[in-house]
C-alpha cells in the first residue's frame, strides 16, 4: 500500500509539473504576441507619421507663392543624394539626412537611426521613430536612372523613389518587427517652378 502511495504522489507530481510548464509557456506566449502586437500598432503610427510629413514636404518642392520671384531656370533640388536631399519650397531651403546608426546606442535595436530635417540650415529637428532605411533614387523624364550623388544636371529629375523602412526600437528578444514604405516615382507639380 505504502509503494502504491508513492506512486501516486511522484505520478501526480509529474502530472502538476508539466501543467504547470505548459501554463508558463502558454503565459510567455501570450505577452510575447502582446508585446509584439503593441509594438506593430506603435510602428505602423510611426510610418504613417513619418510618410505624411515627408510626402507633405516633398510634394511642395519648387512651391512659389510669389510668381515674379520664380526662376524656372534654376532647379527646386539643390543637393540629391541617395541618403539625403535638399529642395527649395517657397524661398526656404529643406533638407532631409539620415543620421548613422551609431548615434542611438541607447536603444536595444542596432540598426535604428534618426531621420533629420532642417530648415534653411538651422539646426536639424529629429526624433527616433525607428527607422532603419532611408533611400532615395533620381530619374529622368523618360524614366532612368540618375546615378548619385547627383552632382550636375539637378534640373533633369523628373521623379524619386522614396524607400523607408521602420523597425520597432525595442523589440521583444532581439525579434524586431519590420515595415516598410515605397513611394514610387513621386513628382512634384511645382518642381519646375511653373
Amino acid at each position: 500500500m505504502g509503494f502504491s502511495t508513492l506512486l501516486d504522489i511522484l505520478g501526480s507530481t509529474v502530472i502538476g509539473g508539466l501543467l504547470l510548464m505548459i501554463l508558463l509557456r502558454l503565459n510567455d506566449a501570450s505577452v510575447r504576441n502582446s508585446y509584439i502586437f503593441t509594438g506593430d500598432a506603435v510602428l505602423q503610427n510611426n510610418l504613417v507619421d513619418v510618410v505624411k510629413l515627408i510626402e507633405f514636404d516633398f510634394r511642395q518642392m519648387g512651391y512659389t507663392s510669389d510668381w515674379a520671384n520664380a526662376d524656372p531656370s534654376a532647379p527646386a533640388i539643390t543637393l540629391a543624394d541617395s541618403t539625403s536631399i535638399s529642395f527649395l519650397v517657397d524661398g526656404d531651403t529643406i533638407n532631409y539626412t539620415i543620421g548613422p546608426a551609431s548615434e542611438l546606442p541607447n536603444t536595444p535595436n542596432p540598426k535604428d537611426r534618426l531621420l533629420y530635417r532642417s530648415v534653411n540650415g538651422s539646426t536639424p529637428l529629429s526624433s527616433n521613430m525607428g527607422i532603419t532605411k532611408f533611400e532615395l533614387s533620381y530619374f529622368t523624364i523618360f524614366g532612368d536612372t540618375i546615378t548619385t550623388p547627383v552632382t550636375v544636371g539637378l534640373g533633369n529629375i523628373e521623379t524619386i523613389q522614396i524607400d523607408i523602412e521602420i523597425e520597432d526600437a525595442y523589440g521583444y528578444d532581439t525579434t524586431y518587427s519590420k515595415t516598410a514604405w515605397r513611394q514610387i516615382r513621386m513628382s512634384s507639380r511645382n518642381r519646375n517652378k511653373r
